[in-house]
């Protein structure tokens, strides 16, 4: 391999094993490099070498909205080449210059750092694939990224036959045909060839390294070609959770590079961050430039499914033919919370989506992966045994008889949790809780029993287990590091059998005219939706039948309309590419939240949509779409519900309707109707429960309730039923923050957003502006201060303070004004301080 240029070796530019750091292969080849100011374009001849500047990255506040918007690709990227169709073509498209998404960023930063943004969660790591977009201009199109990835499994686009997404616009028919008979057959021109993969995770407590890490990443093993390292809790730190910079990132970072086999040169193809969660993927320098299609995401599972404090990280890629995704989580804590990390794992599982090389193809899911590897500290315990009794049989080394107490192995045997994936014998002792800094299992006050919390687990083809270990000689944290060492059988590509499959492809192509027009049948064109209610899935499926055409379907725009349909409906898959004789199951998806709620409940939108299936020169079809909504307090106006004081779901939908319309000034317009309420009764409902039997407890509104003690307790508020309201106090609490965010007009009115901004240093300004609200806005902002002082006085118990309570309520009582952009780290700041002014000051 010669490098161009004047002779510059690799060698001067990394003189060290670990100098050169991998940080993608584009599609056109190109090798981004971290560490030395470098691009390096690969190609099969040459090496050749293009100096680039390097890019800073960004502090990122603890606090951020809930995404409403699918994130498309930055506009200055360059529209990728798709280098298998240049054999077909016979000529080779000309590479374009290579443009790197910020390279040469400080360890830890992602290559896609400051040109996105992750809008899935409140405390995130920048790492999707697109700009900020308002409300206001979302459309059905880009909904897969949307507030319905909140709580539901986002679209994907699917194939028959176990293929690819192959609707490429961009080439056409002949083209999507062409690769579509290729991935048919793959096993033609491909063979497997095993590579060796070391996985690691490790829970450092929010320690810096102090000892050196090759015990655990190099221990009596031949050099890997793949290393996947994994870290929970590097950083405990409040500002960790504030901001998204920790320097415990670069400290770690370091530690894992200097401890890689040194026997071999290792490149760093990606890391990613979601505050303490980190995940790491090196590569042998030798396989970087079979490495491609890299891409990183993240997804908390904190409380409303935002805060980073717990949640997962993932990094896919393509390593020559075979995907594979890596998958680090940090599920939720204590013993008997085992549902909520069911849930943890859930929720990750269908939010974290990866942006694919062209714009045009949807988001990539975990499960649409050849390989996947999932590690972290899964918190999974051992239950129905005393502490003692734990103790004695790991003593005895009697693991066999222990492990039938783990709950990560009874879920799994129910198939509540990580079905299909297999994880080796655990053969070495919990890993969880010691003393740091020894082997001695934990002495505190609390004495947390023995658990394996820190796990690999693995799904996929052509994978064999080597070792999966404990290692006991790191004492840095409360937790033992984990490893497990795989030979995993890849898909090499043989070049010249690949020619030939293609030609044939392509001679049978040229004997086929496509000249018939395609045609389908539809095993159902009328879906009807019965007492649809806020936030909860409902889901009708048909089947496309193909006939003896090739085709591509889509759903397309009705005249005059921005999207294919109205926003609480979701096709998936929108779009897709369909064989002679295949079928195609579509999943219709009905999602009522907020940003949809309110219209329904006024009758200004009703649950009535017409889908037009587009056929590629084909015949368009109808599908039709009806039926009711059950009216919900959730996505109800303050004002409105002051005026019901009877429970939403016993007035009749023309009161109903007559109420939620009724503009916000009408108290001030002189305008009174009978009896109206002080507060919506629903709150009241809500924060007395939370008086009456959460006022000392701890994580109070940083912990995620459970999805099914929501529907249960919106149930309860839209039907009176209080009395028999039976939640968690986290599940309440996280219906109340859902309430406030679901408010279409925010306590604090869109109208005093900014003056609220100017005055964030002045209590006596700021009372003065909350003094203009509109009556029942004052109330409710009074009374939720009334209550967030009274859990304050228990801070002692509930270890909550004024800054926690700012940041969690100061996105959702001040909110940037509806179709404006989204505030910035500043405005961010200073609506919390302002909240934070009402929190440390009495009336």
């Amino acid at each position: 391999m010669a490098i161009t240029g004047d002779d510059v070796s690799l060698d001067q530019i990394v003189p060290v094993s670990r100098d050169f750091t991998l940080e993608e292969v584009s599609p056109e080849g190109e090798l981004y490099i971290l560490g030395s100011d470098v691009t390096v374009q690969l190609d099969t001849t040459e090496l050749s070498l293009v100096f680039l500047l390097p890019f800073g990255s960004h502090t990122r506040m603890f606090l951020q909205e809930v995404a409403r918007a699918c994130p498309g690709f930055d506009p200055a990227t360059p529209d990728p080449e798709f280098l298998w169709l240049s054999a077909y073509r016979c000529t080779r498209p000309e590479l374009e210059p290579p443009t790197p998404f910020g390279w040469n960023s400080p360890p830890g930063a992602s290559d896609f750092d400051d040109s996105r943004s992750d809008k899935r969660g409140l405390l995130v790591h920048p790492s999707s694939c697109a700009q900020d977009t308002p409300d206001s201009l979302l459309t059905r199109q880009n909904k897969s990224k949307s507030e319905i990835t909140d709580l539901v499994r986002s679209s994907t686009i699917m194939v028959s036959d176990k293929a690819h997404m192959l609707s490429m616009q961009k080439f056409g028919l002949r083209d999507t045909i062409v690769k579509s008979r290729l991935v048919q057959k793959e096993e033609d021109y491909t063979y497997i060839q095993n590579f060796r993969f070391f996985v690691g995770t490790y829970n450092v407590n929010g320690q810096s390294p102090k000892e050196g890490l090759r015990p655990w990443l190099s221990h009596s093993i031949p050099a890997p070609d793949v290393y996947c390292v994994g870290f929970q809790e590097l950083d405990l730190s409040k500002e960790a959770f504030f901001f998204h910079d920790t320097p415990k990132e670069e400290e770690w970072f370091k530690a894992v590079s200097e401890g890689l086999h040194p026997d071999a040169k290792y490149a760093k193809v990606k890391l990613v961050r979601l505050v303490g969660i980190m995940l790491l993927l090196y590569v042998k320098q030798e396989h970087a430039a079979h490495i491609s299609e890299v891409e990183a995401e993240t997804v908390g599972t904190g409380i409303m499914g935002r805060m980073g404090n717990k949640g997962g990280v993932a990094i896919r890629f393509q390593f020559h033919n075979t995907s594979i995704c890596v998958v680090n989580s940090h599920l939720a804590a204590h013993t008997e919370e085992y549902e909520r990390r069911n849930q943890d794992y859930k929720d990750i599982c269908s939010r974290m989506q990866f942006c694919q090389i062209d714009p045009g193809l949807p988001p990539l899911t975990i499960s649409k992966h050849d390989v996947i590897l999932w590690l972290g500290d899964l918190n999974y315990r051992i239950e129905e045994l005393d502490v003692e009794t734990v103790k004695n049989l790991i003593e005895e080394k009697d693991f066999q008889t222990l492990y039938a107490y783990d709950q990560l192995k009874t879920q799994m045997a129910t198939k509540a949790v990580f079905e299909g994936f297999i994880e080796g014998e655990l053969t070495f002792q919990p890993t969880y809780k010691y003393d740091t800094g020894s082997d001695d299992w934990d002495t505190s006050e609390k004495c947390r029993a023995p658990a394996w919390c820190d796990r690999v687990l693995w799904k996929g083809k052509n994978i064999t287990q080597l070792s999966y270990q404990s290692h006991m000689g790191l004492k840095t944290s409360d937790h033992k590091p984990v490893s497990s060492v795989f030979d995993i059988g890849v898909k090499v590509v043989n070049e010249e059998r690949y020619r030939k499959t293609l030609e044939e492809i392509v001679r049978s192509l040229d004997k086929m005219e496509n000249a018939n027009i395609p045609s389908v049948s539809l095993s159902k064109r009328e879906f009807c939706f019965q007492n649809v209610k806020y936030m909860q899935l409902q889901v009708q499926s048909f089947t496309i039948h193909n006939g003896q055409v090739p085709c591509q379907f889509e759903f397309i725009n009705k005249p005059d309309e921005k999207s294919y349909c109205k926003q609480w409906l979701n096709a998936n898959p929108s779009r897709g590419f369909l064989l002679p004789d295949s079928a195609v199951e579509i999943e219709l998806e009905l999602f009522v939240n907020k940003t949809t709620a309110t219209k329904l409940n006024s009758g200004e939108d009703k649950i009535e949509d017409i889908l037009v299936l587009h056929l590629d020169r084909g015949k368009d079809y109808f599908l039709s779409v009806s039926g009711n909504y059950l009216p919900s307090c959730f996505g109800s106006p303050i004002h409105t519900l002051c005026y019901m004081r009877e429970p939403i779901l016993e007035l009749p939908l023309e009161t109903i309707r007559e109420l939620t319309l009724m503009p916000l000034q009408t108290e001030d317009d002189g305008v009174q109707l009978e009896n109206p309420l002080g507060i919506p009764k629903e709150l009241w409902m809500m924060v007395d429960y939370l008086y009456q039997n959460a006022i000392q407890q701890e994580d109070l509104f940083q912990q995620p309730g459970l999805r099914s003690e929501f529907e249960h307790i919106r149930d309860c508020l839209d039907t009176g039923m209080i009395e028999s309201l039976s939640a968690s106090n986290h599940s309440v609490a996280e219906a109340l923050l859902l309430f406030l965010e679901s408010l279409p007009e925010p306590v604090i009115c869109y109208s005093t957003y900014h003056n609220c901004l100017e005055c964030s240093g002045n209590y006596t300004a700021s009372k003065q502006v909350i003094s203009t609200l509109p009556t029942f806005h004052q109330n409710v902002f009074n009374y939720l201060m009334a209550f967030l002082r009274e859990l304050l006085k228990k801070s002692a118990k509930n270890h909550l303070d004024e800054n926690i309570l700012a940041s969690v309520f100061g996105s959702l009582l001040l909110r940037n004004p509806a179709g404006h952009r989204k505030p910035d780290m500043a405005e961010k700041k200073k609506a919390q301080e302002f909240i934070h002014l009402f929190l440390c000051n009495s009336p």
